[in-house]
This record gives C-alpha cells, sequence and structure tokens, in this order.
C-alpha cells in the first residue's frame, strides 16, 4: 500500500510533467505544423464546469493520472520502470482521452489519424516526466 505522501508526490509530478514535458512538446508540435496553432499549448481559455484555464485542467488530470499510476507503478524499477512510465501513459492516457471522455460528454469518437498518434506521443512524453520526477525528488528508486 503506498503512503499518501508518495500518493501526493505521484499527483504533483503528474501534474508538473503536464504543464512541461506534455505542454512542451505540445507547443514543439505547434512551432512544426502536426497541431495548428489555434489549439496553443498552455491554453488558458476557461473549460467546463468550473471554468478553470484548460491548462490547469489538464494539469489537474495529469496529476490524478500521475496518483494513479504511481500506486500501480511504485514496485518497478530500471528499464521495466521508465518503459511502464513512458508506454502506459502514451496508451492508458490516450485511450481513455479518445474512447471514454467524448462518450461522456455526449460527443463523437474522434478521428484516429493523425491525433491518437500524436496524442500517444504526448501523453509518453507525460509518462517520462511524471516518472522522472519521482526519481529526481527520490519518491521512487529506480
Amino acid at each position: 500500500m503506498p503512503s499518501l505522501k508518495l500518493l501526493m508526490l505521484g499527483f504533483a509530478a503528474g501534474f508538473i510533467a503536464t504543464l512541461i514535458f506534455h505542454q512542451g512538446l505540445w507547443y514543439i508540435f505547434n512551432q512544426v505544423g502536426v497541431i495548428p496553432l489555434d489549439r496553443p499549448a498552455w491554453a488558458m481559455d476557461s473549460t467546463p464546469p468550473f471554468e478553470i484555464p484548460a491548462v490547469l485542467s489538464k494539469a489537474f488530470w495529469g496529476g490524478l493520472w500521475g496518483l494513479v499510476l504511481t500506486s500501480i507503478l511504485m514496485h518497478l524499477d530500471g528499464m521495466s520502470y521508465w518503459a511502464a512510465w513512458i508506454v502506459l501513459g502514451a496508451v492508458a492516457l490516450t485511450a481513455v482521452a479518445f474512447f471514454v471522455v467524448p462518450p461522456l460528454k455526449g460527443q463523437p469518437i474522434p478521428a484516429l489519424w493523425p491525433r491518437f498518434f500524436v496524442g500517444l506521443a504526448l501523453n509518453g512524453a507525460w509518462g517520462f516526466g511524471t516518472a522522472l520526477l519521482l526519481r529526481l525528488v527520490g519518491a521512487i528508486r529506480t
């Protein structure tokens, strides 16, 4: 059973990884034309239902994912630690974003190409960033 401190660090790492790694790669994708400039990184437009900036909403959900995955992946070490964070981050977060969230909002599932693969890259970067931050603060030993 993970400690409360570890879960809090998982949330914080996921939150910060969203702001740095996920949104950083989003910015790069904006600059090279993979993601249109009308969908900028670190977007400050408000999101329902609480009308908070979109980037903070993304970071909050990144924090929740960090908390959950920390509790699942805390026992891994070495290359399996890094691979699990990157692969599980890429696949699980992207799958939920494409196949769970839109139906909950009453929206259709978006076209997979090329957005699904962009999502895999963004969320894989988030997974790497979360794993790195947890490692840097000493929450996880690899």
